[in-house]
């Protein structure tokens, strides 16, 4: 039951149309001062919703999000023998 979703930043003309965009995901947040929306949507029908908002008279520019494919597990890597040495003084 578990549904892949993925980030859409929107770039608009005018926040007011930011209503607008709710048909095509959920709205995430809006930014007033940057004028941009980020959207969620299901990641299997992402291709023909960027299409969609492109075509969109108000629309500047679409953005997809490439968080879902980034790897976000971290390895450890190897702490700095500068600071190793001043967790043991105790500074």
């Amino acid at each position: 039951m578990f549904v892949e979703r993925q980030g859409i930043v929107a770039y608009v003309h005018s926040v007011k149309q930011a209503k607008a965009l709710r048909k095509y995901g959920n709205v995430h947040y809006v930014s007033k001062e940057l004028k941009y929306v980020v959207l969620y949507c299901n990641q299997d029908g992402i291709e023909k919703t960027i299409h969609k908002l492109q075509s969109l008279p108000f629309v500047k520019k679409v953005d997809p999000s490439y968080r879902p494919f980034l790897k976000t597990e971290f390895e450890n890597s190897k702490p700095d023998k500068a600071k190793e040495y001043d967790y043991k003084i105790g500074i």
